[in-house]
């Protein structure tokens, strides 16, 4: 485990990081947005790039991200040794290039999106796409090889979520092998972070896909917890009792434990589960846990778990709010249907 002098130089390193970020009190320098000029500038005061818009969003989104990469692997290179769980993070990144590959070849592309850059921590071989069998060589990912729908023509969703759960699982141990002072609040933002995916996925496989309840069902995360000493219940309780719920029947959902994160019902229009509004409101709540949690635990591993969720939720705010204004939208709107507040 780090001693405790590394602990606070990359505490103080992260603290430095997020009191530059836009995340907290400093959200609202956001809002009045309505080109992507400005939001390139705001973001990249020394490196803001003249560009037409139709070329400006998609460079700008790469840098955004690249931003957010550069700043984890600061903090988690800092470590002499760096924690197992903080190295599952990062490769989280990894694991959405590996998907959008996966997309790729069974769309017959042939070449890969643009990837992201996690050295020293990948560990799959991009470049031999669409080679899958030397890509994944050696890798955490070679049962991937037994899908027969991974080929042109085929179907990667159920590939997604088979690394969806190996993500997941293999975090939750990584998590779980720590001292308890020092995942007190990752814990916490972990479990609900996992329960709310669970039902993020299946509410957008019925409503996307068309899926039954027993088809989604396969596709649930049923990782097992334990809260002090308790008996152990599964991460995928809340998604599970979902299942039976009408998608066009608002009351139905009453008493459900995450109902509140469910889209409301508007006057003169009929009811419909939204997933977007449903997953904006989780992120919005996951990134409110790491927020008060940050500060917290200044020497435990919770700190540098918090700082990396709150740079990845800057991210994706980011990213959105870029997306919105090159769609015509002002951030003030965007920052609304993201259900973000200071």
């Amino acid at each position: 485990m780090p001693g405790a002098g590394e602990r606070a130089y990359v505490y103080a390193k992260a603290c430095g990081i997020i009191g530059k970020s836009f995340v907290g009190k400093r959200i609202p320098a956001l809002g009045g947005l309505n080109r992507l000029f400005g939001l390139d500038r705001l973001v990249f005061p020394l490196s803001g790039k003249e560009l037409p818009e139709r070329e400006l969003l998609p460079d700008l989104e790469k840098r955004i991200t690249g931003r957010a990469i550069k700043q984890i692997l600061a903090i988690v290179g800092s470590f002499s040794s760096p924690p197992e769980l903080l190295v599952r993070l990062v490769r989280v990144y990894e694991y959405s290039d590996l998907k959008s590959g996966l997309n790729a070849l069974v769309n017959g592309d042939a070449d890969l999106p643009p990837l992201m850059d996690i050295r020293p921590f990948g560990t799959v071989n991009f470049k031999a796409f669409p080679d899958l069998g030397v890509m994944l060589r050696g890798t955490e990912f070679e049962f991937l090889l037994k899908n027969k729908d991974l080929k042109p023509g085929g179907d990667a969703v159920g590939a997604q979520t088979e690394l969806d759960r190996l993500y997941y699982t293999s975090l939750w141990k990584a998590l779980r092998a720590l001292p308890k002072k020092d995942r007190i609040s990752a814990e916490r933002i972990l479990a609900q972070e996992i329960s709310l995916r669970n039902s993020i996925w299946v509410l957008r496989l019925r409503t996307y896909y068309g899926m039954n309840a027993e088809e989604a069902e396969k596709h649930l995360m049923d990782i097992m917890v334990k809260k002090g000493r308790g008996p152990e219940f599964s991460l995928a309780a809340d998604a599970r009792l979902s299942l039976s719920l009408p998608l066009d029947t608002r009351s139905a959902w009453a008493g459900w434990k995450q109902e509140h994160f469910l889209n409301p019902e508007t006057g003169g229009r009929s009811w419909q589960a939204d997933p977007r509004y449903f997953q904006n409101a989780a992120s919005e709540h996951l990134y409110r846990l790491a927020l008060h949690s940050f500060r917290r635990s200044p020497f435990s591993l919770d700190a540098a778990f918090c700082f990396i969720k709150l740079k990845q939720f800057e991210e994706d705010l980011l990213t959105s709010i870029a997306e919105g204004l090159g769609l015509g939208m002002s951030s003030q709107d965007v920052l609304a249907l993201l259900e973000v507040k200071p």
